[in-house]
């Protein structure tokens, strides 16, 4: 029977692959509450990476989805609003089976784009991983509900700022930056942590679909599943993964709160809008 210390020596980092801890799992009888504790908390290493990448990019690709869907001209805001209205009205489940379908057609050596003078091969194997074609999936889906977010932002920057802009003589990417922007941000910020954490929920899903975990490297919730086929308890492992995940929410919570007190700063502190959290059951 192992100890807790060869458990975390063991397992602490075994979501990375087979190079990075014991090349087996535990088995039957083998397995211990710390060996569940250590190697469910070492797929929390993917769910933070799925999580913090998704966010970072697709913030910014959501910023310029809803700033073409603000657009008058037809030619951005029809396309903005079809990619949202995908993506926000099909299942994230399905999402995950259908890009994984499509990304198994494309060639394995590669897409060449001829340049001219050079051809530009475009590597695409990557994209039938979870890592990779798995957080393609996610930042789409993000980017989609975020845009949608910032969208009713945009229109609910009050006018007055906008005159005031106007008579300070600021136009262009001056306005945006300095008034539209930071009113943007400042309003849609409550939605988008409640949408931040519950991205941070749907990594849950990312090797629950058809995305393969290679040499058993896998999320939290992929572990969880593998120690209840293996023991038949589903009352340890499953409320370890629930543990760990409250515990991301409250970090989530309290990093995203800290930015919604620096965007409201210079209002009065009654009028100040404050981060609660409205779980979404429905996806």
């Amino acid at each position: 029977m192992r100890t807790c210390a060869e458990s975390f020596q063991g397992y602490i980092l075994r979501s990375m692959g087979r190079d990075h801890g014991e090349r087996l799992l535990p088995r039957g009888l083998d397995i211990t509450f710390c060996d569940q504790v250590f190697l469910i908390a070492s797929g929390l290493i993917w769910n933070i990476y799925f999580a913090a990448f998704a966010i970072v990019f697709g913030f910014f690709l959501a910023t310029v989805v809803a700033l073409a869907k603000f657009s008058g001209n037809p030619w951005l805001s029809r396309p903005a609003a079809g990619f949202i209205f995908f993506f926000r009205g099909s299942p994230l489940f399905i999402q995950f089976f259908f890009f994984y379908s499509a990304f198994v057609l494309l060639p394995r050596t590669g897409i060449d784009i001829p340049l001219g003078f050079v051809t530009l091969t475009v590597q695409t194997s990557a994209l039938t991983t979870a890592q990779v074609g798995g957080l393609v999936v996610l930042i789409l889906n993000t980017t989609a509900y975020t845009a949608e977010l910032f969208y009713g932002a945009l229109r609910a920057v009050p006018k007055g700022d906008l005159e005031a802009a106007d008579a300070y003589g600021m136009t262009g990417l001056v306005r945006f930056r300095r008034v539209v922007w930071p009113n943007m941000l400042r309003l849609a910020w409550p939605s988008y942590t409640n949408e931040a954490i519950f991205l941070t929920h749907s990594t849950t899903l990312v090797f629950l679909s058809a995305f393969p975990a290679r040499q058993q490297s896998g999320e939290a919730f992929y572990y969880a599943r593998y120690f209840v086929d293996q023991t038949f308890n589903p009352f340890v492992a499953y409320p370890l993964v629930a543990a760990y995940f409250i515990m991301l929410t409250l970090v989530i919570i309290g990093l995203f709160g800290l930015i919604n007190t620096r965007l409201n700063r210079h209002l009065p502190r009654e009028r100040r809008q404050r981060i609660r959290f409205r779980p979404q059951y429905i996806r």
